[in-house]
């Protein structure tokens, strides 16, 4: 395997991770239980805000997209490659 193909893969695992993380963490009780730590309340109302939360949710979406695009690049990629 070469050094490219390895670190997009590992590039799309992260993405996968990370995307499942920002999509799921806005959502669970210990999201609420650590944004009330944050000493300033403008901005622990903001995080705790549906909108604030579904602009991370959001972003976790975009790194879901992200990886199945390079996903699916590698996969050409390479099936280009067994084809030549």
């Amino acid at each position: 395997m070469r050094m490219s193909t390895f670190l997009s893969l590992l590039f799309v695992l992260y993405c996968a991770e990370a995307g499942v993380l920002l999509i799921f963490a806005p959502w669970i009780p210990v999201w609420d239980r650590t944004m009330i730590q944050i000493p300033f309340p403008a901005l622990r109302n903001l995080m705790l805000h549906p909108y604030a939360r579904g602009a991370v949710s959001g972003f976790g979406l975009v790194h879901l997209v992200w990886g199945a695009h390079d996903l699916h690049a590698l996969l050409v990629r390479r099936k280009a490659r067994a084809d030549v």
